[in-house]
């Protein structure tokens, strides 16, 4: 069964690089542009795991993850943030939201695929 990943980005670019490196490795692969539609996208479509950036006009990542977390019907999705924020302290204020992991920009292109397999892997998704 595919496994189905949803990214939410705001920048055009960034979601079109990480759409096209998860469907070469075999993903479905959902988008949302924002906290607020990763959420309703979330609860609708139930993937395996979110990819989600923290800095977003709107609702950010931080605030996402943690309505995604308390919501019984998505507790379960796997997390993971993308940020440009690389200190320790940002990684720490991150993993307490509710990620699963972080992942910081510019996104290493070989190193994704594995995280996300990583994650899918050992956490069995949400089959």
């Amino acid at each position: 069964m595919t496994q189905t990943i949803l990214i939410v980005e705001d920048n055009d670019s960034n979601r079109l690089l990480l759409h096209d490196i998860l469907l070469y490795h075999g993903y479905m692969v959902l988008e949302a542009q924002n906290g607020s539609e990763g959420i309703a996208q979330a609860r609708e479509a139930s993937p395996n795991l979110v990819l989600m950036d923290i800095q977003m006009p709107g609702m950010d990542g931080i605030t996402a993850a943690q309505v995604l977390k308390n919501d019984p019907a998505t507790a379960q999705i796997k997390l993971i943030a993308l940020t440009s924020f690389a200190m320790k302290s940002d990684r720490e204020r991150i993993m307490a939201a509710g990620f699963d992991d972080y992942i910081t920009k510019p996104i290493d292109t070989r190193q994704l695929p594995l995280i996300v397999k990583r994650h899918l892997v050992d956490g069995e998704g949400n089959d």
